[in-house]
């Protein structure tokens, strides 16, 4: 009997261990998928509202795609994704003048939420954006 009293404590504890680890496991395999269609508006300090599309397609940690708005299209640059956490840049061109935005943002199921930066003027620029996934076509 003492030999059993024993062993359920070690039972448990490994149990508690192949759990966790079990966990772990899954959480890792799944992989945050954020290929599809996003759809995005701000309000601007003029009060406009300023749609935007974002076409992401995500390649293990590689993120590609485009962002659509008043202008073109315009290519996603540096694009990586790291668990729930994605990172990009777009370069655009306004009369003559170049502008980088830097995006950041955390995926959480069809919604990312982040910032983007860039520079006005010399002066560092950040502004909240959230995006919703539309649904795939059919």
């Amino acid at each position: 009997m003492n030999r059993t009293l024993k062993s359920l404590p070690q039972f448990a504890a490994c149990l508690v261990l192949a759990l966790a680890f079990t966990s772990s496991v899954l959480a890792q395999d799944k992989k945050i998928d954020v290929t599809g269609t996003w759809k995005s508006s701000i309000t601007n300090q003029n009060g406009q509202v300023r749609e935007s599309t974002f076409k992401l397609k995500a390649e293990g940690e590689k993120l590609t795609g485009t962002i659509s708005g008043r202008q073109n299209d315009t290519a996603i640059e540096e694009g990586r994704i790291k668990g729930d956490e994605i990172t990009f840049k777009v370069t655009r061109e306004f009369n003559n003048n170049r502008m980088v935005t830097k995006y950041t943002g955390k995926v959480a199921g069809d919604t990312i939420k982040g910032k983007s930066e860039t520079q006005r003027d010399g002066e560092p620029r950040s502004r909240d954006w959230v995006a919703k996934r539309e649904p795939a076509a059919k």
